[in-house]
């Protein structure tokens, strides 16, 4: 018997990707998850200063910040591979030099001015990837088949990201430790040259339509709306998770003499919670994102606040598994809602703006957080990550107020 052969629209998302984009795209998001951490490594072993390792790291933070919803804006318009080719290029080269800087008499000024540099520079493969994932599943998937693939492919695009976020750290103290502090840095250089370039080049990259291609952009203040600055608060709040929680753990560990234990153990939680970001495809549609969000936001702010009562290492490694099934769920549903609301031509540039809220909290985070353990008390540091879980809390019920009537309005007239 002769089946007819399926359609363009009845082909998988990875017939229309090619198999090597996924293995690319996740690569080139590691230069980006190790250069907080790596710059960090490199500062504290140089120059021998913890308060000045923070500061940098939340410097290269900052530079992701402000130079991120400018890329994904320039993105939107003039396509991806004029932006990314020369970022990753720039980065490539900022980050080889820095262990020169660092082992240099230059002041600690420039010091941070490098690391600023180095944020500025910072490819937003992940943000990029969500953009290319979305515009290829309304352009080639069947009507009938895109949502159940949105959300499969925002599954993964979380649970890669959160994989990066755990492996950049892991690779960093591996590097470091194995050959030497500056290894690390060197590392980060080499696959932002590489990968970085690969993903630019990559004919994924040609499907997003460009702003003269597409008709009108919408208006800016879009992005400002209520239904979107919440999202960017609970993503700042589940970076603030994410960071804290590594900064007191190494800490916690560091009190009991095993400091390079804390990165293991927050592996614990991002594997866990990289499994699960997964497991949200096989969540029943009837479960809706609002609801999705309530639940795992209460589920992340319980098991913090019981990580913050501390104890043993046994009792901290299971709270951290359950931390794993709040965090990584709740990061997927942020930014399904987020894909569903971003504003006509501007997904790029939403992505970007949740990428770099992510990022800025982190480094924040880690820097508070690192400040408090090393000032006040371990204990006290500990307390963070349940902080940072009740802001996520506080938006997942603002959104389960507003979110019927956020998303029944036509995008245009909603604020």
């Amino acid at each position: 018997m002769h089946h007819p052969a399926p359609t363009v629209a009845q082909r998988s998302l990875i017939h229309h990707t090619g198999f090597w984009y996924f293995p690319v795209a996740f690569v080139a998001r590691l230069p980006f998850a190790m250069m907080t951490v790596g710059v960090l490594a490199l500062v504290v072993a140089v120059r021998g200063s913890v308060a000045l390792g923070g500061l940098t790291s939340a410097a290269v933070g900052i530079g992701v910040v402000v130079a991120g919803p400018i890329l994904g804006d320039l993105a939107d318009r003039f396509g991806q591979s004029r932006v990314l080719v020369p970022t990753g290029l720039a980065n490539g080269i900022l980050l080889a030099l820095f262990p020169v800087v660092v082992g240099s008499p230059a002041t600690d000024g420039l010091v941070l001015a490098t690391a600023v540099a180095i944020g500025v520079t910072g490819p937003q493969t992940a943000a990029m990837s969500r953009s290319r994932v979305m515009a290829l599943i309304g352009a080639r998937i069947a009507p009938d088949r895109r949502e159940r693939t949105f959300s499969r492919a925002m599954a993964y695009e979380s649970a890669a990201d959160e994989t990066a976020f755990v492996i950049g750290p892991f690779v960093v103290g591996l590097l470091a430790a194995v050959i030497a502090p500056w290894a690390p840095i060197a590392a980060a250089a080499a696959l932002s040259f590489v990968f970085v370039t690969a993903f630019a080049l990559h004919p994924t990259g040609r499907v997003v339509p460009v702003a003269s291609a597409r008709g009108a952009m919408a208006p800016a203040r879009e992005l400002v709306r209520p239904r979107m600055l919440m999202l960017v608060v609970a993503v700042f709040g589940v970076g603030a998770f994410f960071g804290s929680t590594l900064t007191s753990l190494t800490a916690f560990m560091e009190a009991r003499g095993a400091p390079e234990a804390g990165a293991l153990l927050y592996g614990v939680m991002g594997v866990g919670s990289a499994v699960l970001a997964l497991a949200v495809v096989l969540l029943p549609a009837r479960f809706s994102l609002r609801w999705r969000l309530v639940v795992f936001a209460v589920l992340l702010f319980s098991s913090a606040g019981a990580y913050s009562v501390g104890g043993s290492v046994l009792t901290v490694t299971v709270v951290l598994c359950l931390m794993g099934i709040g965090v990584g769920p709740s990061l997927v549903t942020l930014f399904s809602l987020a894909g569903h609301r971003a504003p006509a031509g501007r997904t790029a540039t939403t992505m970007t703006l949740l990428a770099s809220a992510l990022t800025l909290a982190q480094a924040l985070s880690s820097a508070v957080t690192g400040a408090v353990a090393e000032r006040v008390a371990v204990e006290t540091a500990m307390l963070f990550p349940a902080g940072a879980a009740l802001v996520v809390l506080v938006m997942a019920a603002v959104n389960a107020a507003h979110a019927p009537r956020w998303d029944r309005a036509p995008q245009a007239s909603i604020g």
